[in-house]
């Protein structure tokens, strides 16, 4: 679980890898990153909660389009070297707002912990999100606290958990690189030292999978 606030470059990270127009073009390196960073700005702070400086943006945005190797090609496949992969389907990607909700995230949280044990939970600044398990109860929990309008269904998860001595900062730009160029667009992504969780259509987990626990075997 996350329970806190993301940072400026976790958050552009997320940003950027989950937008497959922005991601092509700055594997490409076409994109001015002011111009990016006044783009996603907004986005950014709603993540992070705060005022973000533009020129902190612009750094974050450098360092993350550093990450990807020279001249477009993908970092070498090592990256995935002795990761784990998990995948679930059947899953639902829920945003609560704390203030429609009119509770606070900890409370929210017990209430989806009474429902199911099968979740993960990340604290935005203005809101949560749950990736639960598409179940009578969660959908029960869900209702009651109004967010019905406010998920995605028919999806799956795939987590990616890299050893924290071998997750090197390429590992994440890889990974959406890998799947990108075998046209497989995330609904979602999300980030943390060693772990990265992706949110996808269920009907492409499957492949998806298979592509990456390839590439682990690969790097073997």
């Amino acid at each position: 679980m996350r329970t806190a606030g993301v940072s400026v470059p976790e958050a552009v990270r997320e940003i950027i890898t989950r937008n497959r127009s922005i991601y092509d073009c700055m594997k490409m390196n076409v994109i001015n990153y002011s111009a990016l960073a006044a783009q996603i700005r907004p986005e950014v702070e709603r993540e992070t909660g705060r005022p973000a400086n533009p020129n902190t943006i612009v750094v974050a945005i450098k360092r993350y389009a550093d990450s990807f190797a020279a001249g477009g090609r993908r970092p070498d496949p090592g990256v995935l070297k002795n990761a784990r992969l998990s995948v679930t389907g059947g899953i639902l990607d829920i945003r609560l707002s704390a203030e429609e909700v009119g509770m606070e995230p900890a409370a929210i949280l017990s209430k989806f912990a009474e429902a199911t044990d099968k979740y993960e939970f990340f604290r935005m600044a203005d809101s949560v999100r749950f990736l639960a398990e598409d179940i009578e109860s969660v959908r029960r929990v869900m209702e009651e606290l109004g967010g019905r309008r406010h998920h995605g269904s028919g999806l799956a998860r795939i987590k990616v958990t890299i050893p924290p001595e071998r997750a090197p900062p390429d590992s994440i730009s890889y990974i959406a690189e890998v799947l990108h160029s075998n046209g497989i667009e995330l609904k979602n992504a999300f980030f943390s030292d060693d772990t990265t969780t992706l949110v996808l259509d269920e009907r492409l987990a499957p492949r998806a999978y298979e592509i990456l626990r390839s590439d682990i075997v690969r790097a073997l």
